[in-house]
């Protein structure tokens, strides 16, 4: 029975530096193809992999201008998707494939914005009218017909101090 330690794994022939440069994990430049959900979640369009795969399922992804029909489909640096959040449509262009989930300063380096910039403002600027009008709106929830439901507290308050004042 051979001892364990004796056992030679590698080829002699197979030298320590390519050895290790094999067990290293290689840049993001020049890794395989990758999947587009995985690579969602990575650059931080979508908070989680089951959301980013529930955006392609549902057709708000699309992949150089083509509708994806399944979620695991694979992409590559240069590819461009466009990739609709709500009333926003952005289109980008993927300069690297991503390794880890990071801080969104290494997320923006996976990519290139392609969507114009009147685009971008015009989005900005209907996203702050549309707060404005539901801060508005939010205001207006709080009144209510005399008489109709239940009381406020402030309504119950000024019920209790009227009955003390009366007795």
């Amino acid at each position: 029975m051979a001892n364990k330690r004796t056992e030679r794994l590698v080829p002699r022939d197979v030298s320590r530096a390519a050895l290790s440069a094999a067990s290293r994990p290689a840049d993001a430049a020049s890794v395989a193809p990758q999947r587009l959900d995985q690579w969602l979640w990575f650059a931080r369009f979508a908070k989680s992999r089951t959301l980013a795969q529930t955006l392609i399922a549902r057709g708000k992804v699309r992949l150089n201008r083509l509708r994806i029909e399944k979620v695991a489909q694979t992409i590559k640096p240069g590819d461009v998707v466009t990739i609709t959040l709500g009333a926003r449509v952005r289109i980008i262009q993927i300069d690297q494939m991503g390794v880890r989930r990071g801080p969104a300063v290494e997320a923006s380096k996976l990519f290139t914005e392609l969507t114009p910039v009147a685009d971008r403002t015009s989005d900005r600027a209907s996203l702050n009218s549309h707060q404005a009008q539901d801060a508005g709106s939010a205001f207006s929830q709080g009144v209510r017909e005399a008489g109709a439901g239940r009381p406020t507290k402030r309504e119950r308050r000024q019920t209790e101090r009227l009955k003390y004042q009366l007795d």
